[in-house]
């Protein structure tokens, strides 16, 4: 066990990463210290205690660096577009994706109207990773010399595949925007980097046959969910069975609580401040992969003009919007630079050309609402208060499993959804030269696939299809746009519906 962080006074007498910093932020990070305590339980997994919620946050993050700042680094590179500066130019293409799509511009204009106490987690959330580097010299960031506030409003989703792209691959950047880079860097030979998600056209197929046969591989690192309903557990107690497999090293395991009511223990994404897979004292919730359609491809008509490039949309044109992208990447030791011109519709930022047109992304990956819906699940007490946050519909990639100790549980297949016209096949590329295609707002969350106590008794989620989700109590496939739940079965799936449908408890 280790108590109090602060009890450690360091004084540095050579360099290091965070010597610059002023003597105003070092005061700040001891005072927060002295209020926070850290217990390791004999598996190491850190039990935090703070006085407020961020006393809480600041020493979480300070465990989790102690644990493994290098996955933390690399997480936020990778949300910021600057991988290539830690593992060189193969990194490039990802990096270009994820510097189209966010714009750190945006997430400091979020940190700045932030809510209060948002502002509060928001900077104990980089004091906590920043105290840690001053503590520990040794500890050498291979970019990020310093952690911001708004880092986390780049990253605001702890799900593996935390990045939409409707289907587009770094493959398609690499085609579309390869020229740009082989102009500057003659013969740079890149393999189109590493795809961010699974092909929405692969896993979002028409047919469960199609699905497995594309998911084939996906068997075996699936997530897994399930919640037993009192009549059904043979305690008589509700059950959640919590089971995400990740990547190794995905996660990290841990408990926060403050004396504002936060009480949670589970698992958290590296360098995140929210229990994403856990529970408390009255409910638990398990998120599983899911594959509702939540970004859309359009293909845009372009031509170009005397003044730039235009595309069609109704019976006008349009400009077509260009902002300079400039990126490093390390190479034998060295700090280099390439830029790039990235390209925008109003339907989003190019990713692609297929048959002559120009792929536009129309996605919703980076929100302010995201992060406070997520923070406000792991603070959630019951299914009234759940459901609440659930309302934010700011969770893009993510299926919820949910129980809690007044026996109640619940399911919802996805969160974020927009609405559009059934008419189109969703998962392909869609025409962005009308209207009809334009997304018609978000559906509530009484629109989405939802269960609520079924009669059944149970609730099963393996990253497939809602519609067996609870036996005979599962709801009806015709009575939702294909769009809103296009996940196919798995064996996985299969096999659970089978196993919790029996007449046992």
């Amino acid at each position: 066990m280790r108590k109090m962080l602060c009890w450690l006074t360091v004084f540095l007498s050579g360099a290091c990463s965070l010597c610059a910093q002023s003597p105003a932020d070092i005061k700040r990070w001891e005072t927060r210290a002295a209020q926070v305590e850290i217990i390791r339980d004999t598996h190491g997994v850190p039990h935090v205690y703070g006085k407020t919620d961020a006393d809480a946050v600041f020493g979480f993050l300070y465990a989790q660096c102690e644990d493994n700042f290098d996955r933390i680094e690399r997480n936020y590179l990778e949300m910021l577009g600057r991988r290539a500066e830690m593992e060189g130019p193969g990194a490039l293409y990802d990096d270009l994706l994820m510097r189209l799509i966010a714009d750190t511009a945006d997430a400091k204009k979020d940190f700045d109207r932030s809510p209060q106490w948002l502002k509060d987690l928001l900077v104990a959330h980089a004091d906590g990773i920043n105290y840690y580097l001053y503590k520990h010299p040794a500890t050498q960031p291979v970019v990020l010399k310093k952690f911001e506030p708004w880092f986390h409003l780049m990253y605001t989703d702890g799900s593996v595949s935390a990045t939409s792209t409707g289907g587009a691959t770094t493959a398609d950047l690499k085609k579309f925007y390869g020229p740009q880079l082989q102009a500057q860097i003659k013969g740079l030979g890149l393999s189109g980097g590493t795809d961010l998600v699974r092909s929405q056209d692969q896993m979002g197929a028409k047919t469960p046959d199609q699905w497995m046969a594309a998911a084939e591989d996906a068997e075996w690192r699936g997530s897994n969910g399930f919640a037993i309903g009192r009549a059904k557990s043979a305690s008589g107690n509700p059950l959640l069975y919590i089971n995400p497999h990740v990547p190794f090293y995905f996660r990290c395991e841990g408990q926060m609580v403050s004396q504002q009511g936060l009480q949670a223990y589970g698992a958290a994404t590296w360098g995140q401040f929210f229990i994403y897979q856990g529970f408390n004292e009255n409910c638990g919730w398990m998120h599983t992969t899911g594959y509702s359609d939540v970004a859309d491809l359009y293909l845009e008509k372009v031509r170009q003009t005397a003044k730039g490039w235009v595309y069609a949309y109704e019976k006008e044109t349009r400009a077509v919007r260009s902002k300079t992208i400039d990126l490093q990447y390390t190479e034998k030791g060295e700090m280099k630079s390439v830029r790039f011109t990235g390209y925008y519709t109003h339907h989003g930022p190019v990713v692609g050309e297929k048959d002559g047109k120009w792929m536009a992304l129309k996605e919703y990956n980076r929100s302010l609402k995201a992060l406070v819906q997520s923070w406000q699940t792991t603070k959630a007490n019951d299914l009234a208060a759940y459901t609440k946050a659930m309302q934010g519909l700011s969770n893009t990639t993510n299926n919820t499993v949910y129980a809690d100790k007044a026996g109640n549980i619940a399911y919802w297949h996805g969160n974020f959804v927009p609405k559009r016209d059934a008419r189109f096949n969703w998962a392909l590329p869609v025409d962005g030269s009308t209207a009809a295609t334009e997304w018609k707002g978000v559906h509530p969350l009484e629109q989405t696939v939802r269960i609520l106590n079924p009669a059944s008794g149970f609730i099963q989620n393996c990253n497939a299809t809602p519609f067996t989700a609870s036996g005979k109590s599962s709801p009806k496939r015709n009575f939702y746009p294909v769009y809103m739940a296009p996940d196919g079965q798995n064996a996985r799936g299969l096999r659970a519906a089978q196993l919790l449908d029996q007449p046992n408890k």
